[in-house]
């Protein structure tokens, strides 16, 4: 049976590249290319394909808000990201969306077919240059939240997620419906749970945890 594919790319070379490349393999099967992220969406639901071939940068809607929108609509085909770049951050979201296999363009071709029959077979391919990082970050950030969540409440944690992006207490008082006055209550409390000496200090704990 073959294994049936759409490419999502917007970019004719690339997707000429890649349709000659499936074409030399008898199990492989193209069923769309698509130029933008509607586009790509509406040929998933068309088509139901096995596996998405999917640059992140698209038009209108980027790669993983692809993703997302796919899983919206009860849409799972597996999903291969194909491109040229990926920050930790990027790679970090890929992963917690259950995105399957990360290939980036300046690899050899044939590493993009193998990334495709793993995924097919149900297993997992990443970028292996960045993803002992993302993973980590993953690992660091349920380890903190956990260490958060067994001292503050989710109250206080709302706060602190609020400081690490950088808001004041004015604005956090308007955003939690409370005083000024109560928020340096909250604050004053956390403090002394998390043993941080003031504001920059909270800052810092929050980002190495990654509690933004």
């Amino acid at each position: 049976m073959a294994i049936t594919l759409i490419i999502a790319d917007d970019h004719p070379l690339v997707v000429a590249g890649l349709r000659n490349l499936f074409a030399q393999e008898e199990d492989f099967r193209v069923l769309a290319h698509c130029n933008d992220g509607s586009s790509t969406i509406q040929a998933v639901k068309e088509h139901q394909p096995d596996i998405v071939i999917l640059d992140i940068l698209m038009p209108g809607k980027g790669g993983l808000e692809i993703v997302r929108e796919l899983r919206e609509l009860n849409l799972h085909p597996k999903i291969v990201l194909f491109t040229a770049t990926i920050s930790d951050e990027l790679l970090l979201q890929a992963i917690l969306l259950g995105v399957q296999g990360i290939v980036l363009k300046e690899m050899a071709s044939h590493l993009l077919v193998q990334c495709i029959r793993k995924v097919y077979a149900g297993e997992q391919w990443l970028e292996r240059r960045s993803a002992n990082v993302a993973l980590e970050k993953i690992m660091r950030k349920e380890s903190g939240s956990r260490r958060v969540a067994a001292v503050l409440t989710p109250r206080e944690i709302e706060l602190v997620k609020l400081i690490s992006l950088g808001s004041r207490n004015k604005e956090i008082a308007e955003k939690l419906c409370i005083s000024v006055g109560t928020v340096k209550v909250h604050l004053h409390n956390i403090y002394e749970k998390l043993n941080v000496n003031g504001r920059l200090a909270l800052l810092r704990y929050a980002r190495e945890k990654d509690l933004e």
